[in-house]
């Protein structure tokens, strides 16, 4: 089972899909854009191009758990995702993603103007890796 990631944002989106066995995090993209739309419509064409039968998309919590301000935002584009795809979308706590993937993206040399082009990229791979491990802890 091919699970796609996503790391929704203003301006970029990070994806990350699975291998087929749905163990390990391979093809990753970022989709630059605004317009929800468009991106869910390119989150589609992705969906089908690489296989994907499961979605699962980083969900803002604050550090105590309750949801974020951006919660609302997220599940209408969650919705939005659905309708395009035909798939569901899992929510996914994606508390400090971003952080750790400016931490990857750091230790492995890049400059911080460099983070920009990627660090979308890395945080779904985040959200992919920590739901893959949840999903094998949880058959």
């Amino acid at each position: 089972m091919r699970v796609m990631a996503i790391d929704y944002g203003d301006a970029r989106t990070g994806i990350a899909v699975s291998d087929a066995a749905g163990l390990l995090a391979g093809y990753t993209t970022v989709i630059q854009g605004r317009d929800p739309d468009r991106v869910a419509e390119e989150i589609a064409r992705i969906c089908g191009e690489r296989q994907a039968d499961e979605l699962v998309m980083g969900f803002p919590r604050n550090m105590d758990g309750t949801e974020g301000p951006r919660a609302e935002l997220y599940r209408a584009f969650a919705a939005l995702v659905e309708e395009k795809t035909g798939l569901a979308v899992r929510l996914w706590d994606e508390r400090r993603t971003t952080i750790e993937a400016h931490q990857i993206l750091h230790a492995s040399g890049k400059r911080m103007k460099a983070h920009k082009k990627n660090v979308d990229a890395v945080a779904a791979s985040l959200i992919l890796e920590g739901y893959l491990a949840w999903r094998a802890r949880n058959p």
